[in-house]
């Protein structure tokens, strides 16, 4: 009833708009030409002023037998119509996705029923096996010996099939699936793989030939990017995915098909052999080169038949697998630095959805040898969760983009084209991909490492930046210096996110300058290479971002000043084209990356890039292996190796492999110099980092006890300690309320207070060395910040002259109090204090 209802006002409402009321009182309708003229102007204004619509009257005749107040109610009911429409429209849309992501979640709830079903059998199986065996080996329990004593006989449970196979090791046999050997060198034998190939891929993508658990943290909805699943006990590593994207089928196709657009770590994908199959498909030949994530592995390359072909209903299948051989592969000089790995029957089901669109089916399923990495590298070559970030998910994401684009709901900022910024982004992370990887066939040669640092230098003479434009013909090359490090319990997306927002803690503005430098041509008459200052200040514009904001693209620019007179009218900022990915810090196994590179203010679409930046993955805790990063092939830095701070239990600890790469273009005559420079850069980034691993850690929020707040400082307990009994012995009362704590304890009060407490090295020019929370609060800045900033900076020029009496009182008498008055934080922001207490601190108190 109350359906009805609603339908029966729906349509009145819509009647209604066409008609009004005359003099007499009646309804009457409007005429075609009255309708006609009033939506001209709706469409040009849905909301008219009233001197609009009288306007209209007058330049009308034929609306003059019409009140006013009711053109203002067809306004109105035209209003009410087009939003009436709209939301019609969106549920509409609302409940072909919900239909879509039911009939998916059904489907999925059948493949689980199929497993329960499989496992329970197979539970069922074994607990028969195990009482038919005890029954066979031991018929009787107890056994009586000579003298008529029985003796209980001890009962081994050894399972036994049939076969006779020893089955009393529950593990998973690693070993490969055998498959009967097929003539790869004709049609005939190629198309029995392809079929072979189609028959398993469809197998673990609908059924249960894997067995897929729930991805963490991904849960299942209408506004979720799909259904995601990873393997468990498998040969290799698999991860499986499944979505609804307004796509038609050969558009997706087409889409997933070009790998190298989506898939980041693919560097180059090559079709040797292309040719028709019987039932309308086609089977390739695919020679494909992956990038290695850190500097410490390998690339691994393929070498795989992929088989296209349509299905019923109007679906369609790629599916791809490896093939036995050597096949195709780089030449003698770059074979070492590649790993043939296996793909094991993977790719993608695209079925039409009802109403438009296509519901989507992807698995990936790869065995990455990983015997040939560190062992504290395995985890990620052979986690599902890493392959189902970097490959599944990423391919449902882009496909899912390129839909949003293409239906015109994502809006970019400065008027760039969506292709251009997939471009820029796909630029970017290709260009440090080809940094950290250095491979020789595109001219990267080692210049030098430095072992002292594990810092690697190469240098590429042969790079032609200006492949893209021209004023980079004058410049000898690239070169880069890198290296890559483990860091213990740090979140990688907070880590990311704090080198985003922070710039200044890490970066040198002087080189940034230089590198910008290096994009123009004539570097030498660059202004910005003149005598410049660092404001400290960074303005991010966003030009664009992925539809979960995974990832964004953005333009930095670092605001300078020019340290000459004369050239202080001109600008001396700097701008970085940047993309950050994976700061969701709830992504399970997701990598984190933020890859930057100078471009001039208005940089055209062919623009020059340079990427240098940090990446950081996360690594699957495992016991035992936390010294073999430091020792694999001698390249490695534990940035909290060389910290004299506090260790924590490595057991259930989170790591992650963190990889810097910093690029320079430089001139034929100034290589070594630039080379130079570049480790001292590194060098300054790495110690800059690794403060900043240790703040973010964890144990890090607060001083650790026992750990040293710098080098040269003493002990936080310590520390704390001669603080309250200073101030005891100077003022006569306790700083804190309870007198008894020690250690810990009274690190934490001290910490927590509500007074803001800083302690400064005394020094000529006295440098802050700790402060608790309200006092790191009130200069806004961090425990690993406060250690650069000098006493005499937090004060503004009234108040350093009013503490220099104040300071030669506190040097003879060994307190002072000072008056009320105002400190300046590291923002720039005044921040107004009613009274302080200044007094030295012994520690021989």
């Amino acid at each position: 009833m109350a359906m009805a209802v609603a339908v029966g006002n729906r349509h009145e409402s819509g009647e209604n708009i066409n008609r009004h009321l005359d003099s007499s009182g009646k309804y009457v309708r409007y005429t075609g030409e009255q309708v006609e003229a009033l939506e001209r102007v709706y469409s040009e204004c849905p909301k008219p002023t009233s001197l609009r619509r009288q306007q209209l009257i007058r330049e009308c005749p034929f609306l003059a037998n019409i009140e006013p107040k009711q053109i203002k109610v067809w306004f109105q009911n035209r209003r009410c119509r087009d939003k009436q429409r709209k939301e019609a429209s969106r549920l509409q849309s609302v409940n072909q996705k919900l239909s879509a992501m039911n009939k998916l979640l059904m489907e999925e709830n059948d493949r689980l029923q199929k497993q329960v079903s499989h496992l329970v059998s197979e539970n069922g199986y074994m607990k028969q096996q195990l009482t038919l065996t005890t029954l066979v080996m031991h018929p009787h329990k107890y056994m009586y010996d000579s003298f008529g004593i029985y003796k209980v006989v001890m009962l081994i449970p050894v399972f036994v099939d049939f076969q006779g196979t020893d089955a009393s090791c529950d593990s998973v046999d690693p070993t490969p699936p055998q498959h009967p050997l097929r003539d790869a060198n004709s049609p005939a034998g190629l198309m029995a793989i392809a079929e072979e190939t189609l028959a398993e891929f469809l197998s673990k993508a609908t059924g249960t030939a894997v067995d897929w658990v729930q991805m963490p943290g991904m849960k299942p909805g209408p506004d979720s990017v799909g259904i995601f699943a990873i393997s468990q006990k498998c040969y290799g590593v698999a991860a499986r995915a499944c979505g609804l994207v307004s796509l038609e089928p050969m558009k997706i196709v087409e889409i997933l098909k070009d790998r190298q657009s989506w898939f980041r770590d693919c560097r180059s994908i090559e079709v040797f052999t292309m040719f028709p199959a019987g039932n309308g498909g086609t089977i390739e030949l695919i020679y494909m080169q992956t990038y290695a994530p850190t500097t410490l592995a390998p690339a691994r390359d393929f070498w795989t038949l992929r088989y296209t072909t349509s299905l019923e209903k109007g679906s369609f299948v790629v599916c791809e697998r490896s093939l036995s051989g050597s096949g195709a592969g780089p030449n003698a000089t770059s074979a070492a630095q590649f790993v043939r790995a296996e793909m094991l029957p993977s790719g993608y089901l695209i079925r039409p959805c009802d109403g438009g669109g296509s519901i989507i089916h992807i698995v990936d399923h790869i065995n990455f040898e990983g015997w040939s990495v560190p062992d504290v590298l395995r985890p990620l070559y052979e986690s599902s969760k890493v392959v189902a970030q970097r490959m599944t998910i990423a391919a449902l994401r882009y496909v899912r983009q390129v839909a949003h684009e293409t239906n015109g709901e994502v809006v970019y900022g400065l008027g760039r084209q969506p292709a251009v910024l997939r471009t820029f982004s796909q630029r970017l992370s290709r260009g440090f991909n080809d940094a950290v990887n250095g491979f020789n066939d595109d001219g990267w040669s080692i210049m030098h490492c430095n072992g002292a640092e594990d810092i690697t230098v190469a240098v590429n003479s042969t790079k032609h930046l200006n492949s893209f434009s021209d004023p980079l013909s004058f410049l000898g090359g690239v070169l880069c210096a890198k290296a890559s490090m483990l860091l213990q319990n740090v979140c990688p997306a907070v880590l990311v996110r704090f080198l985003r927002e922070h710039r200044s803690e890490w970066a040198d503005f002087n080189v940034d300058a230089y590198s910008a430098a290096t994009l123009k041509a004539g570097a030498f008459a660059y202004s910005g290479m003149r005598p410049t200052t660092f404001t400290g200040s960074q303005i991010i514009m966003p030009l664009g971002n992925t539809i979960e904001k995974e990832e964004m693209l953005e333009v930095v620019r670092l605001e300078g000043h020019s340290l000459v007179p004369e050239d202080s009218f001109l600008s001396r900022d700097v701008h970085l084209l940047q993309i950050c990915t994976g700061v969701d810090k709830d992504a399970v196994g997701a990598c984190s990356e933020l890859v930057f590179a100078p471009v001039n203010e208005m940089f055209p679409d062919d623009a020059p890039l340079v990427p240098s930046g940090f990446r950081v993955i996360p690594v699957d805790s495992k016991t035992g292996d936390s010294q073999d990063l430091l020792t694999a092939n001698h390249r490695t830095l534990d940035l909290t190796s060389s910290q004299d701070v506090g260790s924590t239990p490595e057991t259930g600890s989170s790591r992650c492999i963190l990889t810097i790469a910093f690029q320079f273009p430089f001139e034929n005559n100034l290589q070594e110099n630039v080379a130079n420079m570049a480790c001292q850069y590194v060098r300054s980034v790495i110690s800059s980092v690794q403060r900043v691993a240790v703040a973010l850690s964890p144990s890090g929020l607060i001083p650790i006890p026992g750990s040293k707040l710098s080098p040269g400082f003493p002990e936080a307990v310590s520390l704390a300690i001669w603080i309250c009994q200073s101030y005891k012995q100077h003022f006569g009362s306790d700083l804190l309320r309870t007198d008894s704590l020690g250690g810990d304890a009274l690190l934490r009060q001290l910490w927590d207070h509500q007074d803001a407490i800083l302690c400064c090295s005394l020094k000529p020019q006295p440098v802050f060395m700790f402060a608790n929370q309200a006092g790191l609060d009130m200069l806004e800045t961090t425990l690993v910040a406060l250690q650069d900033i000098a006493l005499e900076k937090i004060f503004d020029e009234s108040g350093r002259k009013a503490l220099c009496p104040d300071f030669a009182k506190l040097m003879q008498q060994g307190f002072a109090c000072l008056p009320s008055g105002m400190c300046v934080s590291t923002m720039g922001r005044h921040v107004s204090y009613e009274q302080a207490v200044s007094w030295k601190v012994f520690s021989d108190c």
